[in-house]
């Protein structure tokens, strides 16, 4: 039981410091870079990822389960892909109906979540890690989590660069790619850690 704790806590810090799907894998970085423009819609667009990678993260674990019963293991992208689009099509609506202030403020972003390389990057990172139905979850939501951190980290810089002096030639995306490249590195900082 200690043993699993222990594994459930390094799959936790990995996914959420050391092996960051934005800083570590560039993974994600089009929502990253399109809605951290205001810390509100940051973290509206993280708690949309960090659901859609958990219920993601459950669902094809037991797709996968089923097409490696059935001999189809090589439908796993495919199947990855059409279980992600379902998730996001019901997130965007429920938003639309419940936050209609955070869908309109989320705009094209919230749709991309579908082609959002992070979470078909979880899925098919929980396949290859050979993670159980419990590692898969906890990978999922904590691999959520972390790209919250990121872009809620990253938004708050870039509310605050606003209003600060740089040179001309940095104004608008320069600057904020600089800020994106300084974040990373000091996520770097992480990637010497040893958990357990």
């Amino acid at each position: 039981m200690m043993e699993q704790l222990t594994r459930l806590l390094s799959i936790s810090l990995g996914a959420i410091l050391i092996n960051n799907f934005i800083f570590s894998q560039f993974l994600g970085c089009c929502p990253f870079l399109g809605c951290s423009n205001k810390v509100e819609t940051a973290a509206g667009m993280g708690l949309a990822v960090v659901f859609v990678m958990g219920i993601a993260s459950a669902i094809c674990y037991v797709v996968n389960m089923l097409l490696v019963a059935l001999g189809l293991g090589f439908l796993q992208t495919l199947a990855f892909i059409l279980v992600i689009a379902a998730l996001v099509q019901f997130v965007e609506m429920f938003l639309k109906k419940m936050v209609p202030s955070l869908y309109a403020a989320l705009g094209i972003y919230l749709p991309l979540i579908t082609t959002n390389c992070a979470v078909l990057g979880v899925v098919l990172l929980n396949v290859q890690e050979d993670y159980n139905f419990i590692e898969a979850v906890v990978h999922g939501i904590t691999g959520g989590l972390g790209f919250m951190l990121a872009i809620v980290l990253f938004a708050s810089m870039r509310e605050r660069i606003e209003f600060s002096e740089y040179p001309e030639s940095f104004k608008g995306f320069p600057i904020s790619l600089v800020t994106a490249g300084l974040l990373a590195l000091a996520f770097m900082g992480f990637s010497g850690m040893k958990i357990f």
